[in-house]
């Protein structure tokens, strides 16, 4: 799944406007803001802030990875639990910035209510899958 980085990239620059903040994405408990990186880089990253909308229960914790070649996360707000393969139950607060490596599987397992992510992917189109 190698990208290439090579493609013409141009400006693009994203405001925040609340209208902006979408929801029916890969996760119902979250709404989405759309960074424009995908578009600027003719898809070889994508950008965008999560919010989480709802309150964290137990039915949201699905194991599972992405099938991607980076991934970085950084919290703007409030704090995100998540347990990694490999790495146990982290809980990461604003400020914290983290990169899954590809592949790696992961559960969620709690948010504050004032959760907001910023994630980065590579590349833009990517899968992500349900472990049983």
């Amino acid at each position: 799944m190698a990208v290439d980085t090579s493609s013409k990239q141009q400006f693009s620059v994203s405001h925040l406007n609340e209208e902006d903040f979408k929801t029916g994405g890969l996760r119902s408990y979250s709404a989405y803001r759309d960074l424009g990186i995908a578009m600027a880089t003719n898809g070889v990253a994508t950008a965008h802030v999560i919010r989480m909308i709802a309150p964290f229960s137990e039915q949201f914790s699905q194991r599972h990875h992405h099938n991607v070649q980076f991934q970085l996360v950084y919290v703007l707000k409030g704090w995100f639990k998540s347990d990694l393969e490999g790495q146990g139950v982290q809980t990461m607060k604003e400020g914290s910035c983290w990169i899954q490596p590809p592949n790696i599987r992961h559960t969620v397992v709690g948010w504050s209510d004032d959760c907001e992510l910023l994630e980065f992917i590579l590349p833009a189109e990517h899968e992500t899958v349900i472990d049983e």
